[in-house]
């Protein structure tokens, strides 16, 4: 089989994979060329699918605010466009911690409860699920002083992380699930979050098929 008849992403990369997750950041400038085209028309097809996530985005989030009376954040990968899928969503809100008996009461009738799970090292996040258009939808009640931080967190990434970059963590998050690295995908997800908002503490999940 020759080159031409081998999609770009399916050939091997030529990158260091183990140095960059070392290093915590993917340096669009130390890719070759060729590597960069590749990992650029990459996250070029994800952002084809860009408008119709926005827009099952925009319904769940009238959904949850009907709900819940908390206008939701995105706080996963698509809202600052790291995405591998196009299947599912990611949304965030803030409440009291002495009102989520309330909230799950509340919630109840609409969606699932999937876990109660750590996020800063004294704090907790809800987690619950839908379906909308086809779309998977997590749902993560946070503090409100951990939502505050990660609106924070993600209004600075939107303003700092330039584009290349953007391109460049994309495509080593793709290459280290294509390589079945399971726990290196997992927290490559979050080193984003870390370079940007030290404080902030998501637990690392191994999902190495989600986006």
């Amino acid at each position: 089989m020759t080159d031409q008849t081998i999609s770009p992403n399916d050939r091997e990369t030529a990158l260091d994979l183990d140095a960059i997750v070392a290093s915590g950041w993917a340096v669009p400038e130390s890719f070759s060329g060729d590597e960069f085209a590749r990992a650029k028309a990459f996250w070029l097809e994800r952002r084809a699918a860009d408008a119709e996530l926005l827009r099952v985005r925009a319904k769940a989030s009238t959904l949850v605010e009907s709900w819940t009376g908390c206008v939701p954040r995105d706080v996963g990968s698509l809202g600052i466009q790291l995405n591998l899928e196009s299947s599912d969503l990611d949304l965030g809100i803030g409440y009291p911690v002495a009102g989520r008996d309330g909230l799950m009461a509340a919630l109840a009738p609409h969606v699932v409860f999937k876990d109660e799970r750590r996020t800063r090292f004294d704090t907790t996040r809800l987690v619950f699920a839908f379906t909308l258009d086809g779309i998977e939808i997590d749902l993560s009640a946070l503090t409100e002083e951990d939502f505050a931080v990660a609106c924070r967190m993600l209004n600075q990434i939107d303003s700092e992380m330039t584009e290349a970059e953007r391109i460049a963590h994309t495509w080593v998050k793709y290459q280290l699930r294509r390589a079945g690295r399971a726990e290196d995908y997992a927290s490559w997800k979050l080193v984003t979050y870390a370079r940007f908002c030290p404080e902030f503490k998501w637990v690392p999940i191994a999902e190495p098929t989600v986006g």
